[in-house]
């Protein structure tokens, strides 16, 4: 059942507030390249692309394959209305996170709050939120969700949508993304981190939570890196 906008409002306004600890990390410029991949340039000049620019060799077939099945008009319909989605998510999370009330919600985004707010509710001690990292070991950069303590434990935590629940085996390339970030953050400050959480709101009232490692998923982000590597440079 869902809660209305002034009651939400309300509750959500008595709730404890979220500690943060900010940590301040080196400005990098993102520049988006005419075939869609990204790269970050660090303040010495050294560019390196995107994870999630990498891990499109992962992903890219079964989009491929889904393209031709549904049509170019239709797929990129979808996948317009998907990435507003996922950006009205993320933005309603970093404002929560950040002790503020709830803008006016639609009855959608109300949903999708609702759906995820009790896994929110087990963060704490935010280090970052939307920062851009590198890494002068992966070769790699990105722009990290959150990087905070989730059920007490220090965490790189991913934020998702999706239409319907995801098996394991469809959300490795999200393990791998989230495993480049802890190295990035602890090249960064120092601080390991080796636990990796995946909170998705999905469309039909549920919330899948995945946990991993970061140390499961370096092979295979190395692997991927090093194919993009072999490509381009």
């Amino acid at each position: 059942m869902l809660v209305d906008k002034t009651t939400l409002t309300d509750y959500i306004s008595c709730m404890m507030k979220f500690t943060h600890l900010p940590t301040e990390f080196e400005q990098l410029k993102k520049v988006t390249q005419p075939s869609g991949a990204r790269h970050y340039t660090t303040s010495d000049g050294v560019s390196y692309p995107s994870v999630t620019t990498i891990l499109a060799q992962h992903t890219e077939p079964g989009i491929t394959k889904w393209v031709q099945r549904v049509g170019k008009v239709e797929a990129a319909k979808i996948s317009k209305r998907a990435a507003t989605k996922g950006t009205k998510f993320h933005e309603l999370v970093e404002g929560y996170l950040n002790n503020l009330d709830l803008p006016e919600l639609s009855i959608f985004e109300r949903e999708i709050f609702n759906i995820a707010k009790p896994h929110l509710d087990k963060i704490d001690n935010i280090r970052a939120q939307e920062a851009a990292l590198f890494s002068h070991h992966l070769r790699l950069a990105g722009t990290v969700d959150i990087v905070a303590d989730y059920e007490g434990r220090r965490s790189i935590i991913d934020l998702k949508t999706s239409k319907r629940e995801k098996p394991p085996e469809y959300v490795q390339h999200y393990f791998m993304q989230a495993a480049a970030y802890a190295v990035m953050f602890e090249e960064r400050t120092g601080i390991p981190i080796s636990n990796l959480v995946l909170i998705i709101a999905v469309d039909d009232g549920m919330a899948q939570v995945m946990k991993s490692k970061r140390d499961l998923h370096i092979k295979d982000l190395l692997h991927y890196r090093d194919q993009y590597e072999a490509k381009n440079l």
